[in-house]
């Protein structure tokens, strides 16, 4: 039942409106990276890695939790719509696998993104600010930390998604989100708030490495704020019906 609902959920991706943002909001975060970074060559060095930290610093602040955001409430898009939350709640399946199968469809998507990220990262530094060589291996790590720390802002716009029927609250809740995340790593505090952790792992806007090496907190972290979600979104699915 549980690849049933993941299939369910994967067809209303099909011809879905959601692929223009996933292909426009990237763009978008690669295009001012790049203009910030060519703009301030006074004070930033001609590298690969000093452009990873201006492309960064909007993707992971404002893009990243609002691309989230909409995968997320699209996805609750339909239960939210007539009387189908009732249908859902009674199919035979358990509650928490309907939440579930969306958390893997935003996880692929959010993959299928940052891969997108690296490539307009890689295009961006030859063709307009015309790095010499490739990227160094140390920005695929920070992709792949990006997409770990990112977890707990899938779980957590699934549940907000979840609890507001409205569409447009839950984006702004992330951009909130993003915005105190900058404000946490900026004092230390990153690991205790969840949208701080992509941050954190994407090495955001910084020219020394977040975790430098330290990353048992950051993984401890990581999967303390998903367990917590996941948990909450579980009783709240078995215990009571979910208003909007």
């Amino acid at each position: 039942m549980f690849l049933r609902c993941i299939r369910a959920e994967n067809r209303k991706l099909h011809a879905s409106p959601i692929w223009f943002l996933f292909f426009l909001l990237p763009v978008l975060s690669a295009a001012y990276g790049t203009v910030n970074y060519l703009g301030n060559l006074g004070i930033l060095s001609v590298s690969w890695y000093a452009l990873w930290t201006q492309h960064t610093l909007f993707y992971s602040l404002f893009f990243f939790p609002a691309m989230v955001a909409i995968y997320a409430s699209y996805l609750w898009r339909l239960e939210h719509l007539g009387h189908n939350w009732n249908l859902i709640m009674a199919v035979p399946v358990r509650p928490f696998a309907l939440f579930f199968s969306k958390f893997v469809i935003v996880f692929k998507l959010v993959v299928l993104t940052q891969l997108f990220i690296f490539f307009l990262y890689c295009f961006c530094g030859k063709v307009f600010a015309s790095l010499p060589g490739w990227p160094p291996i140390e920005t695929l790590v920070f992709l792949l930390r990006g997409a770990l720390g990112g977890l707990s802002v899938i779980a957590l716009q699934l549940l907000l998604s979840m609890m507001i029927r409205s569409f447009a609250v839950p984006v702004f809740l992330s951009l909130f989100g993003g915005i105190i995340g900058m404000l946490a790593v900026s004092q230390g505090h990153g690991l205790y708030w969840p949208y701080a952790l992509m941050q954190y792992g994407m090495n955001s806007n910084r020219s020394e490495d977040l975790l430098a090496g330290n990353y048992l907190p950051f993984f401890a972290s990581c999967l303390v704020w998903l367990l917590l979600i996941f948990t909450i979104a579980n009783m709240l699915l078995t215990r009571r019906d979910v208003k909007g």
